[in-house]
């Protein structure tokens, strides 16, 4: 079939004819791996475009040249063979705003009205191997005249149009690349470009391209005016973190905690509203509280700043600011707000912690006799880190914050508050503070302390803190610690006398040493046997140390049992039976149990009718005596 009759019959012109003849055939199994790939940079005008030389050429490829040309003369891809001008250094674009880095078949860009985009794409023949035909399809707009020999010393037999220039047809003979313009309608909508390799016949590409294996495809958006160029929320992004950061890929603040003398940065990616980087504009930085700020350009960490407000001339792509505490070992919260020519674009709050300012003692346990072993985890402290110890300690700064003090100071007791009595006979932190959270259980030291044989209390216990950057000491306030043997005896009593079904009971054992004293928390008190009426166990009844510092344990019921409720009195029983054995008295409190209804019993019923009868009586006996009187 020549040339003219193929124009007669589907309406093409011909625009340029390398040799005659029907299109080349190729094999389904050629294609059969056809995808779309895109190498190029999102931001259309920033970045080179692709190599074809690094593409897969057994795969048809489809790719749009992001650079721009400076002249606003759109290129086409220049597909000399066996040169270094390649598509990645000719091709440029006019009028492109930006485009996708997605690939296959759902690519999206947006371009102004009458934009040229220069496309070029691999055929999916491979280097010097039999053709494969390809071809142009779009729903609006133009496809230019312009085609090249093909790259890798490829060739291209014929090249095709229809009438409306919306196809664009390739006949190969041994090309890998070919390369074609488009021209985006005057009028904004959305348009698509599709592009197919392969043919399962000679002719059917011509007349119908659609028959090929779609091979790439790109929605165009067209628009009137462009909306890039200025700061966009949607697209852009603003972070913490508490180490040197390159911008940032998201809004999610950092959750962690800056120690006295550290460092928070701010990390920020700036871009439009095609999510594409900012051109260079004034970028402010400023800070509350006399916080120190630093610029941060392109990844570079810069050293701690010497003013609150920082300014550079960038587009805020891959940048941070650097924030310090202007007075070492003074915490500071601080606001540090960034601006991009006048508009703001974030505001954070970030805290660094200042050195040890005051340390608490608290939930001391009572030590044993003539012993300095301390309670092991899970039975005192009960924290999950596997220290034992007697007492914790928690160290803050001058604003209150949390402060860690492992590796920044050393604990000591007082010496003062040891001197003149026997009872306690040294003090001491075992394990120090490793975290500033609030929430982890390492933010507290540990202590313990060891007793004499002589039961009794120190009341004026004091802790020191020595901060070694500084030499500051910080002292606790007078604490107590208690010795006492083991428990010996004990009590137990209900929290009330009486209680309704579904209420919680209260049992309080308290337990005593030989000498009446409250007992000890290291000594143990063994396990217990007994029982209680109408009560359900809610907190466990077995072997336990005493918790609290006055020798009590407390246990929890439920009033009420799985299969109902009886009401009436009831006496509980409550035996430690290692304790029993020597020289305790096991326990019997009382307490009722109701059900919450009417209560009421026929006793009372019949009380009140006599009561009722008495009442009857007495009122006749006085009208009696009213008639008599008449």
């Amino acid at each position: 079939m020549s040339i003219t009759t193929m124009r007669k019959r589907i309406s093409l012109i011909v625009v340029t004819a390398l040799s005659a003849g029907v299109l080349s055939s190729v094999a389904s199994s050629q294609v059969a791996n056809a995808h779309s790939t895109i190498v190029a940079s999102a931001a259309a005008g920033t970045a080179t475009n692709d190599n074809p030389l690094t593409l897969d050429q057994s795969k048809a490829t489809l790719v749009t040249a992001t650079v721009l040309a400076n002249d606003g003369i759109a290129v086409v891809g220049a597909l000399v063979s066996n040169t270094s001008t390649t598509p990645n250094t000719t091709a440029r674009s006019v009028g492109l705003l930006t485009k996708d880095s997605s690939s296959g078949t759902a690519q999206t860009a947006t371009a102004l009205t009458g934009a040229v985009l220069s496309l070029y794409a691999t055929t999916g023949a491979g280097a010097a191997s039999s053709a494969t035909d390809v071809a142009f399809t779009a729903t609006g707009g133009t496809f230019n005249t312009t085609v090249d020999t093909g790259y890798d010393s490829g060739a291209i037999s014929g090249y095709y149009q229809n009438q409306s220039r919306n196809v664009a047809i390739f006949d190969q003979s041994t090309g890998t690349l070919v390369s074609q313009l488009w021209t985006a309608p005057s009028t904004p909508g959305t348009y698509t470009i599709s592009y197919y390799a392969g043919t399962p016949t000679s002719t059917s590409i011509v007349s119908a391209p659609t028959q090929g294996t779609l091979s790439g495809r790109i929605t165009v958006t067209v628009v009137a005016a462009s909306s890039g160029g200025s700061y966009s929320s949607a697209y852009s992004f603003c972070a913490t973190s508490a180490v040197s950061v390159v911008g940032a890929s998201s809004n999610v603040d950092s959750t962690a905690t800056v120690a006295n003398s550290g460092t928070w940065y701010i990390g920020f990616a700036l871009n439009d509203a095609y999510n594409n980087d900012l051109d260079s504009g004034n970028i402010v930085a400023t800070a509350t509280n006399g916080a120190l700020l630093a610029y941060n350009n392109a990844g570079a960490t810069a050293t701690a700043g010497t003013s609150s407000t920082v300014v550079q001339y960038d587009a805020g792509s891959t940048d941070s600011i650097r924030v310090d505490q202007p007075t070492a070992g003074s915490p500071l919260t601080t606001t540090v707000t960034i601006t991009y020519n006048g508009t703001t674009v974030c505001t954070k709050t970030v805290t660094i912690r200042g050195q040890a300012d005051k340390i608490v003692v608290s939930d001391v346990a009572t030590q044993d006799l003539s012993s300095g072993t301390a309670l092991s985890n899970g039975s005192w402290l009960d924290d999950g880190t596997g220290r034992s110890g007697m007492f914790r300690v928690l160290a803050t700064d001058s604003a209150g914050n949390i402060v860690s003090t492992d590796g920044l100071g050393t604990f000591a007791s007082d010496s003062a508050s040891l001197a003149g009595q026997t009872i306690v006979t040294a003090f001491s932190v075992t394990s120090s503070a490793t975290s500033n959270s609030s929430t982890a259980a390492a933010r507290y030291s540990i202590g313990n302390y060891t007793c004499g044989a002589v039961a009794g209390s120190l009341n004026s216990a004091v802790l020191s803190y020595t901060v070694s950057a500084t030499g500051k000491v910080v002292k606790s306030a007078p604490f107590a610690l208690r010795c006492a043997d083991d428990p010996y005896t004990y009590t137990a009593s209900w929290d009330k006398a009486s209680y309704v079904q579904g209420e919680i009971a209260t049992l309080t054992v308290k337990f005593l040493d030989s000498k009446g004293n409250p007992a000890n928390n290291v000594g143990s008190v063994g396990a217990w046997a007994g029982v209680q009426p109408m009560m359900t166990a809610i907190s466990t009844t077995g072997t336990a140390p005493v918790l609290s510092n006055n020798g009590e344990k407390a246990y929890t019921f439920s009033v009420g049992t799985t299969t109902g409720i009886t009401a009436g009195s009831y006496v509980s029983v409550i035996d430690f039976t290692a304790l029993t054995a020597v020289a305790a008295t096991k326990q019997s409190p009382a307490y009722k149990v109701t059900t919450g209804g009417d209560t009421t019993t026929n006793a009372d019923v019949l009380k009140s009718i006599v009561a009722l009868i008495a009442s009857i009586n007495k009122q006749i006996q006085a009208l009696q005596k009213l008639i008599l009187k008449r």
